[in-house]
């Protein structure tokens, strides 16, 4: 769905995602050409700042004497070599020590592209202070770069812990208007002070479409908020000022500011006002004597609003003297010693490939990626494995499969494990860990995360069998080739889901098996690949329900899902159910919704009922409010 900026909305066009199909091998060959050599260069990763450790060469530390127009150059050059790369290889973290950077008359104005990490190293998001703006667009893929601009393969990046003093001196007058965040799937802003102009989700300023579609923020004090063309977005624990619109899907739990969703004539808002079980990422930051730390913040439950407004978020200090500080090529043999002799684990900007299991087993241990870090399997291995133990947090990293089916990609817990340990007060924790399979190369997987511990916290995944990359197939060649049947299966009881983003799995994207689970704002496309009807059946029953809540399971709750279907690849196939869940009082769908995006037919909403998302209703969804209904 498109907006104008002051939140109107207009039709949708019957390709709202097909953009994804639609990216040429021409430009796939230029992008892997623009990228030969690039990781470690000069023109993009600046020496580190005196006194920073060995964070490798892709890690770039300012501090606040480097001149901003230096500033300006290593960002900008980032940028053009990252704008577009969305299949490469390239990672970079760019750290901003506590300060202030930019001025009213030379701001800073950051463009941020693919797997590139923008973070401030203060102790609290007011700590750095960036006179300027930091900003993504929409990218315009026709005529030269002047048409068809959305934002719906803007992926894989990373803002947090900072103050914006929004500065737009320079900019023409749509550009001065906001600070411009058009994206989608696996990008979170986390910890952010923004002040002096209003934040907007989709970029107004460029020709149609504008289309956007999801992203995620957390534990941030925000002005004005646009929405726009925003189908879906879990904001959580924040405060706002105001928000503009809804679009689909837009979810707020713990929101100071947030709209009352029994204002709005539909379910498209779904506002909570505390979220049951949360935590913040943990962060690098130097302390007052120069050393480098990282903060893990503690669990909160029942929460609302952000964890710095009274100082120091609650939590616990590492040195990072008590990290391994991994860099692309080091073998797992040596990361799996170190973990056993008690170390954390920092994974610098890169790609790893993994051929044996990262080990995770102690207590409490801490795995940070910085600049979107990249594990991919090799020889189908499951490149990270956690054990049934309380408080691990897993932060920051992408697992990619490999070409060799892996039976799981990350794994949290055994499966009958009767030693399992856990505790609600310290859930195992994934923050912006996301998956794909396909996309860069050849993926296989059965299952992309499995979780089998009890008391687990999933604070923003993105779950992705690729619907396009660089791989040159038809549709019917990706659905034989990229295979991958299962997005998330969840076994552990006590486990909560905020912002669970799974898509185009072969068989259920999600399976939910654990008892007492809760999932906030859960958003899906089906596959678009399926040949044929006869290779999309569950048995005798058409298709697979997007989130399958297992049929013994007595207690959970849903709060915002969408099941999203465009079935390019031949549009007679039907789905019958978007959810399928047991009929219980203790299972509770709240707000949920079904869209057709202009090839195939959910039958109906949830077991059966909600209308058809047909082609007779391209755009617009069918809502349930309550199922059951009460």
């Amino acid at each position: 769905m498109s907006t104008s900026p002051s939140g109107a909305t207009t039709a949708p066009s019957p390709d709202r995602r097909a953009v994804r199909r639609r990216i040429t091998l021409g430009l796939a060959s230029a992008v892997a050409v623009a990228i030969v050599g690039t990781t470690g260069s000069a023109a993009v990763a600046t020496p580190l700042s005196s006194g920073s450790p060995d964070l490798g060469v892709n890690v770039t530390v300012f501090d606040p004497s480097t001149p901003v127009g230096q500033i300006q150059a290593a960002l900008d050059a980032a940028n053009a070599t990252q704008v577009t790369n969305e299949m490469g290889t390239a990672r970079y973290a760019f750290l901003f020590k506590p300060g202030t950077y930019g001025t009213a008359e030379q701001p800073l104005q950051i463009k941020i592209g693919y797997y590139t990490e923008i973070a401030g190293l203060g102790a609290n998001p007011t700590d750095v202070v960036l006179n300027g703006k930091v900003e993504v667009y929409n990218r315009c893929l026709a005529d030269g770069g002047t048409s068809n601009c959305l934002a719906l393969v803007n992926f894989w990046r990373t803002l947090a812990n900072l103050t914006i003093n929004v500065n737009a001196a320079g900019q023409d007058g749509c550009r001065a208007s906001a600070n411009f965040w058009a994206v989608s799937q696996a990008v979170s802003m986390r910890r952010l002070n923004v002040t002096g102009a209003n934040l907007s989700l989709m970029d107004y300023c460029t020709a149609g479409p504008q289309y956007a579609s999801g992203g995620f923020i957390a534990d941030s004090k925000l002005p004005f908020v646009i929405n726009g063309s925003q189908q879906q977005w879990l904001i959580r624990n924040s405060q706002v000022d105001g928000w503009s619109n809804g679009v689909w899907n837009q979810v707020f739990s713990g929101v100071v500011g947030a709209p009352d969703d029994a204002t709005f004539p539909t379910a498209t808002y779904t506002t909570l006002d505390a979220t049951p079980v949360s935590r913040e990422k943990p962060y690098l930051f130097v302390d007052g004597n120069g050393k480098y730390q990282v903060r893990v913040p503690s669990a909160r439950t029942n929460s609302s609003g952000i964890s710095w407004a009274d100082g120091l978020t609650p939590g616990r200090t590492i040195p990072l003297s008590d990290f391994y500080v991994a860099k692309p090529g080091d073998s797992v043999t040596k990361i799996n010693l170190a973990l056993a002799l008690g170390k954390n684990l920092l994974l610098t900007p890169g790609v790893y490939d993994i051929a044996r299991s990262i080990e995770v087993w102690r207590p409490d241990t801490v795995v940070l990626g910085l600049g979107q870090a990249t594990l991919t399997a090799v020889n189908g291995s499951t490149p990270l494995n956690l054990a049934d133990v309380p408080g691990i947090v897993v932060a920051g990293v992408t697992i990619d499969a490999g070409l060799q089916e892996s039976s799981v990609l990350l794994r949290v817990g055994r499966k009958h494990n009767f030693l399992a340990w856990s505790q609600a007060s310290n859930p195992t924790t994934l923050s912006d860990v996301y998956f794909r399979v396909g996309g860069p190369h050849v993926g296989k997987a059965d299952t992309a995360l499995e979780v089998n511990s009890d008391n687990v916290l999933i604070d923003h995944t993105w779950v992705w069998r690729g619907d396009h990359g660089v791989e040159g197939f038809t549709d019917t060649e990706r659905w034989n080739t990229n295979t991958g049947r299962y997005g998330a299966v969840i076994n552990g009881d006590h486990v909560t889901a905020t912002g669970l983003f799974v898509e185009h799995f072969q068989r259920y994207n999600t399976v939910w098996n654990g008892e007492d689970g809760t999932t906030i704002l859960y958003q899906n496309e089906l596959p678009y690949d399926p040949p044929t009807q006869a290779d999309w059946m569950n048995g005798a029953v058409e298709g697979f329900a997007a989130y399958k809540v297992g049929d013994n399971v007595r207690t959970h709750h849903l709060y915002g899902g969408g099941v999203y279907v465009f079935n390019q690849n031949n549009p007679s196939i039907h789905t019958e159910n978007g959810f399928e869940v047991p009929n219980r009082p203790g299972v509770k769908l709240y707000h949920i919704m079904t869209v057709n995006l202009s090839a195939g037919t959910i039958d109906h909403v949830v077991n059966g009922v909600g209308d058809p998302a047909d082609t007779t209703r391209i755009g617009s969804p069918v809502f349930i409010t309550e199922y059951p209904a009460p």
